[in-house]
């Protein structure tokens, strides 16, 4: 069992990184056309409207794909009570915010986004319908028909967005591009999984499992409201110009984070689920994933910081340059994103929904409330930074604040997983900051040999090229085992690599 475990584990992860490099390869070629087309304005409107389709989202999904999961023998009529009780809740909460779209037209002063919201909130409605086919997937480790689903969806709603943004449909290509994609995934998600609903609905499993889910709904709103807090207060306090620059910024931060915690969060929660209460086991398993990750996310997101200029000139154009400054400060928060998910899934796992709910809500507190000292009291801060230095303030402010409180969050993940499974701060510390620090140095180094170039194209080029050179040879010379054991089962040879 241990060896099968193991490799849906490797499988897992291989194809969760094929599904999540693939799609954010053509996230960042659909965003490349989109942006040409598209204005900063047209970007604005739409990402007014993210956090309330996020919340949103939460509240039909209430956390029942993690309490599926975690359930030892989920019956046919566990699979049917959810899907009707999302699919009744997605169409009370569509009702309510029909007739709330004036006030999120008045809120932001833009009329505009009365008929805009009530076309883009009709996207969760047809995301409801697939969430217990991928509750199903998730559980079963099928990252296989998962990426299938995700890479599918996506360049279906990509061709449909561009067609629409070139035939002048403008922030309404936006909001189509994500309808058309999560109509896609319910479909095909019903396909993978061979899940047929009946009429048979039970109170009793939704009443069992409501009470770890709906702590976990508490947490994905305030999720939401972490994730979407700048787009909802620069709405409010400053230009749509100005949040189409930060939305633009997000985007990019979040194609990289994302990739990475999309891998992670296939295969980390079922996998941990499946180790059980063997906690030696555990601990090996998780120090394992940390490597990994910690492996992958701190070149990709660090390496962002480094080209983003370079990056956002070549890619949109010199209209979003003044995204590139804000893009390197959430880079900073994005390398950290997959390790806390890796904390986050394991507490999970283990039935915590409660510490992980009260976390991210003293979190999301802790930065609505900073946020907006900084805006009202006018703080001013001086950065050192690539190229010299950053005034921050106002927007940019906010943005550092977030990080930093982010980065300082971690603390506090750590504290509650060694509760679970003792693993102490300096062990996790010996996994992570290696890499991290190899990364930032790799950067660091690569930028002082290239900024002679000139050239924008080549400079571009030359630091993906030796940045990724020097940390790769950097962590191959200093022996990190999780590197070496990638590369041999890569090549096929499972014999070298340690027991999970």
């Amino acid at each position: 069992m241990e060896t099968s475990l193991k490799e849906k584990t490797a499988k897992g992860l291989m194809w969760g990184m094929m599904n999540n490099g693939v799609m954010q390869l053509l996230n960042i070629v659909f965003g490349i056309v989109l942006a040409r087309i598209l204005s900063d304005a047209d970007y604005g409107l739409a990402g007014e409207l993210a956090i309330f389709t996020a919340i949103a989202s939460a509240l039909q999904e209430s956390g029942f794909i993690s309490a599926l999961t975690n359930r030892k023998t989920p019956t046919a009529l566990d699979y049917n009570s959810v899907f009707w009780f999302n699919v009744g809740c997605s169409t009370l909460i569509y009702v309510i915010l029909w007739f709330c779209a004036p006030l999120i037209a008045h809120f932001f002063g833009e009329p505009e986004l009365l008929w805009l919201s009530r076309y883009a909130f009709t996207g969760f409605f047809f995301a409801s319908f697939s969430i217990t086919p991928r509750a199903i997937l998730f559980r079963q480790l099928k990252v296989k028909q998962q990426t299938i689903i995700g890479i599918t969806s996506l360049v279906l709603s990509g061709i449909v967005g561009i067609i629409l943004a070139v035939r002048g449909m403008s922030y309404w290509s936006v909001v189509t591009q994500n309808i058309v994609f999560v109509s896609t995934v319910s479909v095909l998600s019903w396909k993978y999984s061979g899940f047929r609903p009946s009429l048979a609905f039970s109170w009793k499993p939704i009443r069992e499992m409501f009470g770890f889910s709906c702590k976990l709904l508490i947490t994905n709103i305030f999720n939401c409201i972490n994730n979407n807090v700048f787009s909802l207060l620069f709405g409010k306090f400053y230009t749509k110009h100005e949040v189409g620059q930060y939305t633009q910024a997000d985007k990019w931060n979040k194609m990289g984070s994302n990739m990475i915690t999309g891998i992670v969060q296939q295969v980390a929660q079922p996998m941990f689920v499946q180790v059980g209460d063997d906690k030696e086991r555990l601990v090996r398993a998780f120090r394992k994933m940390l490597r990994f990750t910690s492996l992958v996310t701190f070149p990709a997101l660090f390496g962002l910081v480094l080209v983003a200029p370079q990056f956002i000139t070549i890619t949109v154009g010199d209209k979003w340059l003044p995204s590139a400054e804000i893009m390197q400060l959430l880079c900073v928060a994005g390398a950290f994103m997959p390790i806390a998910a890796l904390y986050q899934n394991l507490l999970i796992s283990r039935g915590k929904s409660g510490t992980y709910m009260w976390n991210i809500l003293a979190q999301g507190l802790l930065v609505i409330t900073t946020v907006c000292c900084v805006k009202f009291m006018k703080w001013e801060v001086w950065l050192p930074w690539f190229g010299g230095g950053l005034q921050l303030k106002g927007l940019r402010l906010m943005i550092i604040v977030y990080v930093v409180i982010y980065l300082g969050w971690m603390f506090v993940w750590h504290a509650f997983l060694q509760r679970e499974i003792s693993l102490k701060f300096h062990v996790a510390l010996k996994d992570i900051l290696p890499f991290a620090f190899l990364a930032a140095l790799s950067m660091v180094i690569t930028y002082y040999l290239t900024r002679g170039i000139e050239n924008i194209y080549i400079l571009l080029i030359s630091r993906i090229l030796i940045a990724g050179t020097i940390y790769l040879g950097a962590v191959w010379l200093t022996g990190a085992k999780i590197l070496r054991e990638s590369v041999d089962y890569l090549r096929g040879n499972r014999s070298n690599q340690n027991k999970i």
